[in-house]
């Protein structure tokens, strides 16, 4: 563990900067608790949302609701206090609950990208490559893993270095231990690989939306065009970028610290690298929710935000002009209307009466 003149350097000895710090890191945890809790309370009121597709959406709120109320407070306590203020059988239990939570809900981003993936690049095979129980077994896959890379290896001592406990007596501080195995094993099955084949598969989605927007420039303008593959782009830029950003600084000095040592990254940039990883639990509920056009109707509908409202609004007019319209048809003596046809898309003509087009 550090010496005591490195961890007096991680702590902050300025009360404003210490209040500020104390502001954000609150910030973080609010923002992380009630934005899973909006995903998963919009899927469970909203039943056009209970697919198989958003299974692993929910999972990841889940997990990311459970870090932001079972670690981030702890963490921002121990990060403010600069010191560990609780037993050390806590400490294993509360270093356990970081890892097995940030791995689950990594690989919880790893399994969106692939069923993304199998919806884009095989969307008639997609209700054969994707059925319930392979999403169970899925989300099973990923809580062994995380399990097995969190409580298992740490109370067997897989991580350790040494028989030294995770708290050093001398400056009280509680983190996980990394030996060299540990951090090549845990970075490379938690980050490095899932990094690779998320790049691939969201690189694959980009070419297939390029693609699309080329085939709509034949037949439509080139503004249209390039405004979807404009979409596409930002998009996937926001959900890797952000990823990346958020776990890429975390994971290199937590191999680094596997191959020189636990005392081989500064305190005050290892703070700084975890808790950019826990923004990322804060931000999913945005990226892999907001993005979506149901979740954000969801969204407004739970919140009743005004476009809501004004759709509801716009629903009951149309139900009373449909009623008004079905009890003028029914008055005897008003002449019989005829068919409406209607323009669609490819030039064919649809015909409709009133009625049915009210319904």
């Amino acid at each position: 563990m550090a010496s005591n003149d490195t961890a007096s350097s991680a702590c902050l000895d300025s009360a404003a900067f210490k209040v500020a710090v104390s502001t954000v890191l609150t910030a973080l945890i609010l923002v992380t608790v009630a934005g899973n809790v909006v995903v998963c309370l919009a899927v469970g009121l909203n039943r056009r949302l209970r697919s198989l597709t958003n299974c692993f959406i929910v999972s990841l709120a889940v997990t990311d609701l459970l870090l932001g109320l079972l670690v981030l407070p702890f963490s921002a306590l121990h990060q403010l206090s600069c010191r560990w203020s609780f037993s050390q059988a806590f400490c294993n239990i509360y270093t356990s609950m970081d890892v097995m939570l940030c791995t689950a809900s990594i690989l919880n981003l790893f399994m969106i990208s692939l069923d993304r993936y199998c919806a884009v690049t095989a969307p008639l095979r997609y209700p054969v490559l994707v059925t319930p129980v392979r999403v169970a077994a899925s989300l099973v896959l990923i809580w062994v893993v995380s399990i097995t890379l969190s409580f298992l290896s740490i109370h067997l001592g897989w991580n350790s270095r040494n028989k030294a406990s995770a708290i050093d007596d001398a400056a009280p501080h509680c983190k996980v231990q990394v030996n060299l195995v540990y951090g090549l094993v845990d970075g490379l099955v938690t980050f490095y690989l899932p990094l690779l084949v998320m790049c691939v598969a969201y690189y694959r989605i980009f070419k297939i939306a390029r693609d699309q927007a080329k085939r709509v420039h034949h037949v439509s303008s080139w503004k249209a065009a390039t405004i979807r593959e404009h979409k596409a782009t930002v998009t996937l830029a926001a959900v890797m970028g952000a990823f990346v950003v958020c776990w890429f600084p975390y994971f290199t000095a937590f191999v680094y610290r596997g191959l020189k040592g636990d005392d081989a990254v500064n305190k005050t940039f290892e703070a700084v690298v975890l808790w950019l990883g826990y923004a990322n639990s804060a931000l999913n509920p945005i990226l892999y929710a907001t993005l979506n056009r149901d979740f954000r109707s969801a969204y407004q509908r739970l919140l009743r935000c005004s476009p809501a409202s004004r759709e509801a609004h716009g629903t009951s007019l149309v139900s009373s002009s449909s009623r008004v319209s079905r009890t003028q048809s029914q008055e005897p003596g008003r002449q019989e209307e005829k068919p409406l046809k209607l323009q669609v898309c490819r030039g064919s003509e649809v015909a409709a009466s009133w009625g049915a087009m009210d319904r």
